[in-house]
């Protein structure tokens, strides 16, 4: 083994320590699941048990029925994007920022300002993954807080939530040049520690935003016409894809697609609309 060689594979072997990860294995060349086989990451009805107590701010969800696999599960054949990551024992948000440090991993680093973590309550019911920092999360540090990001914050409403409530994050977490799509990379790379984000927040429900955020958990090259809406089974957490508030902005017909993938949400939650108040004017 020459001099370069051993020199990347004492870089890749410092990353993975960085990353925290103890043992893994993972086969490249996996072969499709066979027809009619489940996939991990196949649809799912139902709702998962949960630990008793669970909050999602002030007031406590009620807990849900066990999961059921449906008769027939849609299978999921492509490679993930990124590493399967392993449990670490007693991670945190804290340890996983504090891994991330001032990251120079991918290209990404090179046009950020800063990197976006992740933010909102450490204990949520509920998740948001969205695609990457744009420029006004860039600028802030956090998570949704452009337009797009003023929108989300109507659609949590919405359901009876308020933002604080949710936790919110990105499959990477550095702004892509020009707002553009992540690279596989660039996600490879990032999304180890997204993963590690939602094995410690352990999310009753985790509603991924945009194509780029579904392909990346699910395992999958399908678009977001071909899973939005559905319920999928990720790391024992269930998973829901729907379109990313930056499609409603240019496509304003859609919110309505999504109010009703946010409302099978709030089923799952056992939330209800909050009620409108005020008098009306008279006519």
């Amino acid at each position: 083994m020459n001099e370069k060689t051993l020199a990347n594979l004492e870089a890749r072997l410092r990353y993975y320590e960085d990353l925290r990860l103890g043992p893994f294995y993972r086969s490249r060349a996996a072969a499709p699941f066979a027809e009619g086989t489940h996939s991990p990451q196949a649809p799912i009805e139902g709702a998962a048990n949960r630990s008793a107590g669970r909050e999602t701010g002030a007031a406590a969800i009620p807990q849900r029925q066990a999961m059921v696999e449906p008769a027939e599960p849609v299978t999921i054949s492509a490679q993930s994007l990124f590493e399967p990551v392993e449990r670490v024992e007693n991670d945190t948000l804290e340890r996983i920022r504090g891994d991330i440090g001032e990251c120079t991993r991918c290209k990404l680093h090179k046009s950020r300002s800063r990197i976006v973590f992740g933010d909102g309550n450490p204990r949520a019911e509920l998740a948001f993954v969205g695609e990457g920092p744009g420029e006004e999360e860039d600028r802030q540090g956090l998570p949704f807080v452009g337009r797009a990001g003023k929108l989300l914050t109507q659609m949590i409403e919405a359901m009876g939530l308020e933002r604080k409530q949710v936790y919110i994050c990105n499959v990477v977490k550095c702004r892509p040049p020009s707002n553009r799509t992540p690279e596989r990379d660039e996600m490879s790379t990032c999304g180890p520690f997204l993963e590690r984000q939602l094995m410690v927040i352990q999310p009753k429900l985790i509603v991924c935003l945009g194509s780029v955020a579904a392909q990346a958990l699910l395992a999958t090259g399908e678009p977001m016409g071909r899973v939005r809406g559905k319920w999928f089974a990720w790391r024992g957490m269930k998973l829901l894809p729907t379109y990313h508030p930056a499609y409603l902005l240019r496509n304003p017909s859609a919110k309505g697609i999504v109010w009703e993938d946010l409302q099978k949400v709030m089923a799952e939650l056992g939330l209800k609309p909050p009620r409108k108040t005020g008098r009306r004017t008279s006519e």
